[in-house]
């Protein structure tokens, strides 16, 4: 468990609250584990029907405290960040982001896996990894494309630069923007709403809604399977014949 990560049950709902104002809620290793450590309970408790996302401060998250992360030592498979955001596709759980000031890095891909997103007029979003020398991470190189296309994806990934609130509004990131005063009991309500439906349908409907989507490779591999399939068939090697000697004849009419 972490200090800085503060974990609260309220009915049927759990809000996760980054609380490392200081650092402007960098997350460290051991908020991972903590985060991941509600993540596993709610996914576990069916009682539980949504989870909240939230923080302190003025600033949602400004990505991952390099420096905690350079203290651990080289990062392996088991570390808390991997096993978080290889934990984040597989919740059937609701996950709902009240997001207010800067999300920057983490801060900006974890909202890729919340379901419903709200952020306040001030929010400022950034993915600057290549201009740290780093790669997109938590899926974002398949999720970002897929939720505002490929052209602002590439954009916003490899110039890396910051966009506001009614701009990711507009992307389709967010479902509303409201003001700061707003924000804690807009997401209330979202949250209270999500409590008071059915909870296997909610998850059911969200794992429906989730499904993986296989990669552009997987998708050319089983294109070129079925097509050789298909270009073996019966049917295929009629038409084919078919076509050419329609255009045989064409010729020979010439």
């Amino acid at each position: 468990m972490s200090e800085f990560v503060i974990t609260r049950r309220e009915g049927a709902i759990l809000h996760l609250r980054l609380d490392r104002v200081n650092k402007k809620n960098a997350l460290t290793q051991d908020m991972y584990q903590a985060l991941l450590d509600g993540l596993n309970e709610a996914e576990a408790d069916d009682s539980i029907h949504a989870v909240v996302f939230s923080a302190e401060g003025d600033t949602f998250c400004a990505g991952n405290d390099l420096g905690d992360f350079l203290r651990h030592g080289e990062l392996t498979p088991q570390a808390p960040v991997f096993q978080l955001l290889k934990r984040l596709p597989q919740l059937t759980v609701p996950l709902v982001a009240s997001v207010q000031g800067m999300a920057i890095g983490i801060g900006t891909t974890l909202l890729l896996h919340c379901d419903l997103i709200y952020a306040a007029e001030d929010a400022v979003f950034a993915l600057p990894f290549v201009d740290l020398a780093l790669v997109p991470e938590a899926g974002s190189s398949l999720l970002l494309p897929q939720t505002v296309g490929y052209p602002k994806a590439a954009e916003l990934l490899l110039l890396g630069e910051p966009f506001n609130a009614e701009q990711a509004l507009q992307m389709g990131l967010l479902n509303g923007v409201v003001t700061n005063a707003r924000l804690q009991a807009v997401t209330a309500e979202v949250a209270a709403k999500l409590a008071a439906k059915p909870p296997q349908a909610l998850r059911r409907s969200k794992a429906l809604l989730k499904q993986p989507v296989e990669s552009t490779s997987a998708r050319i591999d089983r294109e070129l399977e079925v097509f050789m399939q298909a270009l073996a068939s019966d049917e295929a090697q009629r038409v084919i014949a078919e076509k050419a000697a329609g255009k045989a004849t064409t010729n020979k009419a010439r």
